[in-house]
């Protein structure tokens, strides 16, 4: 058994860290994105997408005695419940946090600007038009649910449902996650007088909601992969470990038309170290033929803006020294 007060210790260096509170800031600020998306787009239109929501929305039109903003946080705690005891205690606070807080940040929405404020007179939404509600509730939803995974939390519901699936009959968890998208919005016909034309841009939603989600998780974590050949590579190979705090690989080549040898450097670079670098060239009249891919899936060592702080410090004490 694990000393208390070793567990007190770790969590107060926790609660203390930059870290804890940017994580928290940010996991709070995309859970308004995502209740302001469910409040004032998805609710007024009707719209049924493959969420908790969604299911929320369902069972509100059959029980109204409770709101949606209620019946999320009840279906969002007894999946947080199950996963817990079937998926296992991996799954998470921040998952756990931000399933809970998600009813309330609905209700939060209500509090500060309801939305009967912004449908205009002789519409039944705020847009006006349900494609166009659905537009903007997937690409604020997609957002929100991009920058929760970016920190390794996310607004639980079917993602819970769909590792509950997945555990006991083995199948792939995107797999899952699709199939209990489309059984919620199957779910829109339990709802009196809801047409098949509303069930069918559920369905659409849903599709799109996960295209959206791709794009911005690309877009966060996109680098430039960049390939340089030049007279002056040492210049450039010293620039970009010393300035730029990256590292880089260095290749032999040989030029297929002069057939004198060369060398390339390839590296990986944020769009605002590859914007310096660029500055760099141009301003010391470097010579030099480079392409630059985008690049958005890295796995092993990267160092972060923190972390390079940390080695510049640490360098300049060794020169000291």
């Amino acid at each position: 058994m694990k000393n208390p007060r070793a567990i007190l210790a770790v969590a107060g260096r926790e609660l203390s860290s930059f870290v804890f509170w940017k994580n928290l800031l940010i996991m709070l600020a995309g859970l308004m994105v995502g209740a302001a998306a469910v409040y004032y787009f998805l609710m007024p239109s009707n719209i049924i997408i493959g969420t908790v929501s969604g299911i929320a929305m369902v069972l509100n039109a059959l029980i109204p005695a409770l709101k949606v903003s209620t019946w999320v946080l009840l279906l969002n705690v007894v999946l947080v419940v199950l996963a817990v005891v079937i998926v296992g205690k991996e799954f998470g606070l921040k998952s756990i946090v931000a399933s809970i807080f998600l009813g309330p940040a609905m209700d939060l929405c209500e509090l500060i600007c309801p939305v009967e404020k912004l449908i205009a007179p002789g519409q039944t939404s705020v847009m006006g038009d349900p494609w166009f509600d659905l537009c903007c509730f997937v690409l604020m939803l997609s957002a929100s649910q991009a920058f929760l995974f970016r920190i390794n939390a996310s607004t639980g519901g079917l993602d819970i449902v769909a590792m509950i699936i997945s555990k006991f009959l083995h199948i792939d968890i995107g797999t899952c996650v699709t199939f209990a998208g489309l059984v919620v919005c199957l779910t829109a016909f339990f709802i009196p007088d809801n047409s098949f034309r509303m069930v069918v841009i559920g369905i659409i939603g849903t599709w799109l909601n996960g295209l959206a989600i791709d794009y911005f998780m690309s877009s966060l974590n996109r680098r430039k992969r960049v390939c340089i050949i030049s007279p002056e590579s040492d210049r450039i190979r010293r620039f970009i470990i010393e300035d730029l705090v990256r590292g880089c690989t260095l290749y032999d080549i040989r030029g297929g038309y002069s057939g004198s040898p060369e060398v390339e450097i390839q590296a990986l670079l944020t769009q605002h170290e590859y914007g310096r670098l660029l500055e760099f060239l141009e301003k010391n009249g470097i010579h030099a033929f480079m392409t630059a891919g985008n690049c958005s899936e890295i796995h092993g060592q990267w160092f972060k803006h923190s972390t390079q702080r940390y080695f510049k410090a640490f360098e300049k004490k060794n020169l000291k020294n």
